[in-house]
């Protein structure tokens, strides 16, 4: 099987880390479609949890090739994401938060896993929006499916395939998704096997969030880790659900209580900066990717590195060059502003503290000043519901500045699956 896409490693290696269904499209400015389906849904009392989320990002290429710029034209996308709450009915989200056009889904479905690209025999199940087979999604807007009979675990992996006939241009997508995606010519979306799927990329598109219903009664104590890369999975291995909300996951299903877990982190993104390449600011998402979320109540916290590594003159190795050189102070001030969007939708704020960075491209001893009165403000002011302090727990003893390393992937700035494993293990299920 040919690869079109890959992430060069080593540039990916630079950069760091209510329980009511909606309408089936939603645009721009809100809510699309009769007044009655929304009454039906709400008559229903469908208790929805996320199962899978990925931030959506604008189309580009900063780090090799992908499809999202060039888009689909008559093409099968099939997607294979794992679910961290399991049920008996499923729905996915589809964003065109970043289009220029309206897109059109042609016909999607869902099935259970096999291996790669192939599926479980009799497990294909065909998406619906609106009854309708297809879906149109206006410029800025998204599509929820209509639920699906669809029973599985946590921790079960599902596929997600989607048919676009028609060109799409370029396309909205997640940039690093530490997993595989695959690309057939033609509609393939019912295929059970692999064959047709000859490309294959290290991004997801369009699919955002992958949402279960039916494992309960309605709850409301969904987990959204929010962040950078090192929330993305950077420096986890690929097709192996081993960024640290993946193990998370894992804590809650090994406890018997498994949870909706959900990452909503993005290579590269910032508290204060839009940037082209690594989605809009964190105050600035927070709203549509956590508050967003179905059943959520609790966020997750770990952003800041990159508006202190990419800033000034400091790395000029940053991709699109240096933003703009931001202060401790600015930087409290970013975290305090999210903290006052989760509390003002009731909930509950964490706060983890930056990660150790001596050893990379980030490092200096500007750098560390910043990053360590950001960390005394998160374990000392008491703003935060909670506090995970990562810091401590990925230290090397011997040099509290660096990365252990048994930790760290090989740039001292993202940890290994070890790492990420040491950071779920540092948070306190009770907390949460």
């Amino acid at each position: 099987m040919g690869s079109t896409t890959s992430l060069r490693r080593t540039g990916v290696a630079l950069f760091s880390a209510a329980v009511l269904a909606a309408l089936p499209v939603v645009g721009a400015g809100g809510p699309a479609g009769s007044a009655d389906a929304v009454a039906a849904e709400q008559r229903g009392r469908t208790a929805w949890q996320g199962g899978w989320a990925a931030s959506p990002q604008a189309p580009i290429t900063p780090f090799g090739p992908n499809w999202s710029e060039e888009g689909f034209a008559d093409h099968t996308v099939r997607q294979v994401v794992r679910v961290s709450t399991g049920g008996t009915k499923a729905r996915v989200e589809l964003s065109n938060r970043y289009g220029s056009a309206p897109l059109r889904i042609t016909g999607a479905t869902v099935a259970r896993t096999d291996e790669g690209a192939s599926v479980e025999a009799g497990s294909v199940r065909r998406l619906s929006f609106g009854k309708d087979r297809s879906v149109t999604i206006p410029a800025g807007g998204k599509a929820l499916s209509d639920g699906v009979p669809f029973r599985v675990e946590a921790l079960e992996s599902v596929t997600v395939t989607l048919y676009l006939a028609a060109p799409t241009g370029p396309a909205t997508f997640h940039a690093i998704a530490s997993a595989t995606s695959y690309r057939a010519d033609g509609d393939h979306r019912f295929d059970r096997g692999a064959a047709a799927f000859k490309e294959t990329s290290d991004s997801w598109y369009y699919l955002s969030g992958v949402e279960i219903s039916g494992g309960g009664a309605p709850r409301r104590d969904g987990v959204v880790a929010f962040g950078d890369s090192i929330t993305d999975g950077v420096g986890s291995t690929s097709d192996t659900n081993n960024r640290y909300p993946d193990e998370l996951a894992e804590r809650f299903a090994a406890a018997g209580q498994p949870r909706s877990v959900v990452n909503h982190g993005i290579g590269g993104n910032q508290i204060t900066n839009d940037t082209a390449w690594a989605g809009e600011k964190a105050v600035a998402r927070f709203g549509k990717d956590v508050l967003g979320e179905p059943g959520v109540g609790t966020v997750i916290v770990l952003e800041g590195i990159n508006d202190i590594g990419g800033s000034g003159s400091s790395w000029q190795g940053f991709p699109g060059g240096p933003t703009p050189e931001v202060s401790a102070e600015r930087l409290v001030e970013g975290h305090r502003t999210l903290i006052r969007q989760a509390h003002a939708k009731g909930i509950k704020a964490v706060g983890a503290t930056l990660t150790p960075v001596k050893g990379s491209a980030y490092y200096s001893e500007v750098n560390e000043a910043k990053r360590d009165a950001v960390n005394h403000w998160i374990r000392t002011s008491g703003e935060y519901d909670a506090v995970v302090d990562l810091d401590r727990a990925l230290a090397d003893p011997a040099d509290r500045d660096r990365m252990l390393p048994a930790y760290d992937s090989g740039d001292g700035l993202h940890p290994n699956d070890a790492g990420f494993r040491v950071m779920a293990e540092a948070l306190d299920l009770d907390t949460l």
